[in-house]
């Protein structure tokens, strides 16, 4: 059986084993492939796996002997599932991998706005704490996270990990979520629309996915109605957030701050409008990539396809 990995490169650069693929069967790993080579390098592949790289129903009507496309992540919008579907090919993804990993970096960089730990670092670094005439030395505002409020937008198991750590640091959380089912027991928790959670919340964090309905739910409407001392957190998807709206917001001082682990558009331009915005910390999408992260992401979409083929398949998506 022919294994095609359109673009493992990512996932594993050198510190994981491809092994348990290989005992699956024939595995062709490439770092990436181009849209115009996917047909060709999948042309043999009963099974096609992809972390990002699309397979569109066009690819899939040119792959004869496809029968599997595994998504090596959770997002799955890349494939077209319609298309899939008439074929009879089930699409699998992996939804739990990454909890731990991408809540400890929402608090990353929550606490980075709130200490600006870096700043602090190259000034004391630099000498400016030794040339300093107190024992003390602040560069920026230093802000405390007990008491103030966290607005989690999409509570499902990242949403609700992040609940977890804010309550531990003394926060309030309120949530906006379609599934309104089992809320925690936490002190002072609600569920609310997502326009009252904006006015409300000292730090949003989105956590939903992407839908037509959340494409662009952060703009300059719904940002008129944060705080102006409120941080905006986005760790999920980049197309929840219109840039330039976010951009002005910062650079206009309406928002406080804002911390991103996703654009719109990846890798971004050199001049999307956040890479130059005011106190606005943008990572390039590391918040999955830790290597313990990256093990589950390998290990689940391992145990997908063993399911497939010993024939009940198991995080089918379509």
């Amino acid at each position: 059986m022919k294994i095609v990995f359109l673009d493992g490169g990512v996932l594993n650069p050198g510190d994981l084993s491809w092994n348990p693929f290989h005992e699956l069967g024939e595995l062709e790993v490439f770092d990436r492939t181009p849209e115009g080579e996917i047909v060709s390098r999948a042309q043999e592949a009963e099974v096609l796996l992809t972390i990002r790289a699309a397979v569109s129903a066009a690819t899939i009507t040119k792959l004869p002997r496809l029968r599997y496309i595994g998504v090596v992540f959770t997002g799955y919008d890349q494939v077209d599932l319609k298309a899939a579907r008439a074929r009879g090919i089930p699409v699998t993804n992996v939804p739990t991998y990454g909890t731990a990993s991408v809540a400890q970096l929402v608090f990353a960089l929550l606490l980075e706005l709130c200490h600006h730990v870096a700043l602090h670092s190259a000034a004391s670094r630099a000498g400016e704490w030794s040339r300093c005439a107190d024992f003390s030395l602040w560069k920026t505002p230093l802000i405390e996270l007990e008491s103030k409020t966290m607005g989690i937008v999409g509570f499902g198991r990242i949403g609700r990990r992040v609940g977890e750590i804010a309550t531990v640091m003394g926060m309030r959380v309120i949530a906006s979520d379609e599934a309104r089912e089992n809320a925690p027991a936490w002190p002072g928790f609600e569920w609310c629309e997502v326009n009252e959670l904006m006015a409300a919340a000292d730090v949003v964090s989105l956590h939903c996915p992407l839908l037509p309905h959340t494409r662009g739910i952060i703009n300059a409407s719904t940002l008129s109605r944060m705080k102006p001392t409120a941080f905006l957190i986005n760790t999920s998807r980049g197309p929840l957030v219109v840039d330039q709206d976010l951009a002005e917001a910062l650079n206009h001082e309406r928002l406080a701050g804002a911390g991103v682990d996703v654009l719109s558009s990846e890798p971004p331009p050199l001049d999307n409008p956040l890479l130059h915005a005011k106190n606005c910390l943008v990572t390039p999408h590391i918040a999955w990539a830790t290597r313990e992260g990256r093990t589950r992401l390998m290990d689940t979409a391992t145990a997908n396809l063993k399911a497939f083929l010993q024939g009940h398949p198991m995080n089918v998506v379509n």
